[in-house]
């Protein structure tokens, strides 16, 4: 069995069509969650690692009198990964937080408005498609595009609730502009460079119905051979 352990939970890593992987520990770690919080949904959830990041952080936010308890719904297409998350959200330390359930963003009801949703969403468009049916459809955008997760953001947001994702650094215009479409615009940006000798790679981007100051941020994750200082405080309460 392949298991990625974390400091407070382990992810089983066998049968999801997508692994436990940079780009999904960087939105868990990194993307604006409050005290406040209550509702979240993650769209494509994988093995659920996302998740289970967003319950770590918001347990360590909730006032020690709290009497509702954030409620995490993971969505996947994918049968296998859907199952997988569900174990992994069994076997944490929040089990009654989170829930996991295979169905297409298009079958999701949520009961009320969302505070936070969040995705690591497929984005590629018209490349090579991958052998693998199941890895295809977790990496390619025909299964899933961002305008039908904005879309859904647009709808099912709480009045302040945001959206959250993370996407190659060149689709920086083209979600911007999805998103205004549906009166979703950006308040963060965290470009991340993979050296700070090379361009950035990923896009953070967080979006809200509010227009207020863009907060423009940069992260370097390797210095050498090792993690920079910024990218180990980032991530300290999660890797080993």
């Amino acid at each position: 069995m392949s298991v990625f352990r974390f400091r407070r939970f382990s992810v089983s890593n066998d049968s999801s069509a997508m692994k436990v992987n940079t780009d999904g520990v960087l939105l868990g770690a990194a993307m604006t969650l409050l005290p406040g919080d209550r509702t979240l949904l993650d769209i494509g959830t994988g093995t659920g690692v996302i998740a289970l990041m967003a319950a770590q952080r918001l347990s360590d936010l909730l006032p020690p009198s709290c009497t509702q308890l954030p409620k995490i719904d993971a969505i996947d297409i994918d049968a296998a990964s859907a199952a997988e998350a569900e174990a992994n959200f069994a076997a944490s330390p929040w089990p009654g937080w989170l829930s996991a359930r295979h169905c297409p963003l298009s079958g999701y009801t949520p009961v009320g408005s969302i505070d936070l949703i969040f995705s690591n969403p497929p984005y590629f468009d018209n490349s090579l498609r991958n052998p693998d049916r199941r890895e295809s459809a977790a990496r390619h955008t025909d299964s899933l595009s961002w305008r039908e997760i904005c879309a859904f953001a647009a709808e099912h947001l709480t009045p302040e609730g945001r959206l959250a994702l993370i996407l190659p650094a060149e689709c920086e215009t083209p979600l911007r502009r999805t998103a205004a479409s549906f009166g979703l615009y950006p308040f963060r940006l965290l470009r991340v460079r993979s050296t700070a000798a090379k361009a950035p790679s990923r896009l953070l981007a967080e979006f809200s119905r509010r227009r207020e100051e863009l907060r423009e941020e940069t992260l370097v994750l390797q210095e050498g051979p090792a993690r920079t200082a910024e990218f180990a405080a980032l991530t300290k309460d999660f890797y080993l």
